[in-house]
C-alpha cells in the first residue's frame, strides 16, 4: 500500500484542460500535483533529479515537443519515471508507438473520475492500465506481424522441438546440428517473432496450430 502522496507531473498544451484535471486529482487525495508543462521541451527544462515525479500524464498532440518525442527523451534521462497517456483518440498507429516506448498506462481525456484515479493507483504501485481499446489494438498488431511472417523448415523443427521438455543440447543433439547453430536458430525466432522467452516461443507455437496440447 502506498503511504506517501504520489507525485504527479501533467504535460498538455491546453490550459484549461490542465486546469481541470488538478482540480480532479486534488479532489482524489493521496495524490500532489508537483508541476505542469504545456509541451515536452518545458517538461525537460522542470524536471530533474530533486523535481520528479512518480507519474506523467503526457498528452500526444503538442506543439514545439510532442508526446511521442516527450517519451523517447524521458526513456533515456528518466526511465524509472511512470508515463500515463492522455489523448482524445484512440488512434491504433499512435497507441502501438507509445506502448513500443513503454508508457504504464493510456487514457482517454473523457474518461470517468474514478478511472483516473485507478489508472493513477495501478500505475504508482508499478502495474499497468491499458483500457480494452490498448489491448485490442496491440492483439490486432500481433496477429498482423505473425501473418506476415515467414519461417524456414529448420526454424518451424526447432520451434516444435522448443514446445518440448528437451534442454537446447538435446534439440541440438535431434537436429544433428551444433548448440551454437540451435542459439542462432532461437535468435533468429525471437527477432522474427518479436518474442524474448522460450515460454513465449512455445505460446505463439501453441497459437499457430505447431504443438498440440
Amino acid at each position: 500500500m502506498l503511504t506517501e502522496p504520489i507525485q504527479i507531473a501533467l504535460v498538455d498544451d491546453h490550459r484549461l484542460f490542465r486546469s481541470g484535471i488538478v482540480s480532479l486529482i486534488t479532489n482524489l487525495g493521496g495524490f500532489n500535483i508537483l508541476f505542469e508543462a504545456g509541451n515536452g521541451e518545458e517538461l525537460t527544462r522542470k524536471i530533474s533529479p530533486k523535481n520528479k515525479p512518480d507519474v506523467i500524464l503526457l498528452d500526444i498532440n503538442m506543439p514545439v515537443m510532442d508526446g511521442i518525442e516527450t517519451a523517447k527523451w524521458l526513456r533515456v534521462h528518466y526511465p524509472e519515471v511512470c508515463i500515463i497517456v492522455l489523448s482524445m483518440f484512440e488512434d491504433a498507429e499512435k497507441v502501438l508507438a507509445m506502448v513500443r516506448l513503454g508508457v504504464k498506462g493510456y487514457l482517454l481525456k473523457d474518461a470517468e473520475p474514478a478511472e483516473f484515479e485507478t489508472a493513477l493507483k495501478r500505475v504508482a504501485e508499478g502495474e499497468v492500465y491499458y483500457p480494452d481499446f490498448v489491448t485490442r489494438h496491440l492483439i490486432n498488431s500481433f496477429n498482423e506481424q505473425a501473418a506476415d511472417v515467414k519461417l524456414n523448415a529448420r526454424e518451424l523443427e526447432f520451434l516444435r522441438l522448443a514446445g518440448t521438455e528437451l534442454t537446447y543440447k538435446e534439440i541440438a543433439d535431434q537436429m544433428c546440428v551444433s548448440a551454437r547453430t540451435v542459439d542462432g536458430y532461437r535468435d533468429q525466432l525471437f527477432e522474427k517473432l518479436q518474442i524474448k522467452s522460450r515460454v513465449g516461443l512455445v505460446l505463439y507455437a501453441i497459437k499457430n496450430k505447431m504443438i498440440e496440447l
